[in-house]
């Protein structure tokens, strides 16, 4: 009973965090559900739960996503999730975790100065890219995405639909591996089901503290979010 109740309390959060800025729940939900049930079960949950939230929030709000941006970044990501993979068997991640680290603080200082009024495909193609390997190596894709959407000075609405936009086919795709290596077990399933009241009034709740926020008071949220997960990240490989 108590790992259920603790178990739904962290989908609730995590989607929350998804929901209210589109990105974020990657450092919240895995590793917390981690401690009270198995990783089998702990990461194709979360990835269930992301499909749901992204989907949910494509239905709300389509039309605040920039179609060519996701689709930019989701194609240029396949390309550097098998790199990721690689990465994952065959380099410290703790050098790439601080690399990761640093780039997110150093975002806080390029995204106060520097404004891209539209696409740039370079540096679009390279945060799909950069976002498809840390995905495929840590399932932590949230961050290049983030810092491309705040370079592009997007409105909360349109940051946070247009990484669903990403995030759905990214987490289907992660669903069907699942599914592929038998990892889509009846405990998953069953903590699914458990979760989706949870999960619902989490979407709902984001969806209205989204709306709330303007531009700037946005983009400090982001920048703060994007450095905690820089000082975790970094603390976590000079550990």
């Amino acid at each position: 009973m108590h790992t259920t109740v603790y178990v739904l309390a962290v989908i609730f959060i995590a989607t929350l965090i998804r929901s209210t800025f589109g990105f974020g729940e990657a450092l919240v939900a895995v590793p917390l559900l981690a401690l009270r049930i198995p990783i089998a079960v702990a990461a194709p949950l979360a990835v269930m739960v992301s499909v749901l939230v992204a989907a949910v929030i494509i239905i709300q709000d389509w039309k605040s996503i920039h179609l060519t941006s996701a689709t930019g970044l989701f194609i240029s990501s396949l390309f550097g999730i098998p790199l990721g993979l690689v990465m994952l068997t065959r380099i410290d991640d703790h050098w790439v975790k601080l690399i990761l680290g640093l780039l997110s603080v150093y975002s806080l200082l390029v995204g106060s100065t520097l404004h891209l009024k539209k696409d740039y495909p370079v540096l679009l193609l390279t945060a799909g890219f950069v976002s498809g390997i840390l995905g495929g190596a840590y399932g932590m894709n949230g961050p290049p995405l983030a810092i491309y959407g705040s370079l592009r000075r997007w409105s909360p609405q349109n940051f946070r639909a247009t990484l669903q936009g990403y995030f759905l086919p990214a987490s289907l795709a992660g669903l069907i591996g699942y599914l592929w290596i038998g990892l889509l077990t009846r405990p998953v399933a069953r903590d699914f089901l458990l979760s989706l009241p949870c999960v619902i009034t989490a979407i709902l709740i984001g969806r209205s503290l989204n709306h709330r926020l303007q531009g700037h008071a946005f983009f400090r949220v982001v920048y703060l979010a994007l450095v905690v997960i820089g000082i975790v990240l970094a603390i976590q490989a000079i550990r």
